[in-house]
């Protein structure tokens, strides 16, 4: 992890994540939309149309209030936003947070998302001392369930998501 602005980079052997910055915004926008990207996502009308500037924007507040750090997946070497993770939804405490993802089409089977999440895990844990990081994922999207179990993540059968029942919820503890 590196500083630059004062915001986290997190560098890993192929990826380099970082602040979004307005150039971001076309590909923010298409994340957002496309069908393949968002066919397990449950979101409100309003935050659908949300412009990619309008979206930067509200992350960025935020980022400056502390109750989320987001980042823009790149390849080193090329300032090209291809997805996004975050480590939002904090907890009072601040010891709970959960993660979110996404990655255009022509970047999926790569590893890439994969790559991404073990370094935020290691942010997560390492730099922010959460105790526990969780996942929400639509009970049909298997590439993610797989890609959760994958870095640890167990199924709380137990739990259910208020906001969408379509959704499992899935837990990584640092204990």
């Amino acid at each position: 992890m590196s500083t630059k602005d004062s915001y986290p980079q997190i560098e890993t052997l192929r990826l380099l994540l970082r602040r979004y910055k307005a150039s971001d915004s076309d590909m923010i926008t298409f994340l957002r939309t496309d069908k393949v990207v968002t066919q397990y996502i449950d979101r409100a009308e309003s935050d659908a149309n949300q412009s990619g500037l309008e979206f930067i924007t509200k992350i960025n507040v935020g980022i400056e209030n502390k109750s989320l750090f987001s980042w823009a997946i790149t390849e080193k070497g090329k300032d090209v936003m291809i997805g996004s993770i975050c480590l939002w939804n904090i907890s009072e405490d601040r010891k709970t947070a959960e993660v979110g993802y996404d990655l255009h089409p022509n970047y999926q089977k790569k590893g890439i998302m994969n790559e991404s999440l073990i370094a935020v895990i290691q942010f997560g844990f390492e730099e922010m001392m959460l105790d526990h990081i969780e996942a929400f994922t639509h009970r049909d999207n298997a590439n993610s369930k797989q890609l959760l179990e994958r870095n640890g993540f167990k199924l709380e059968e137990q739990r259910t998501d208020k906001d969408n029942a379509n959704n499992q919820i899935f837990t990584l503890s640092r204990i």
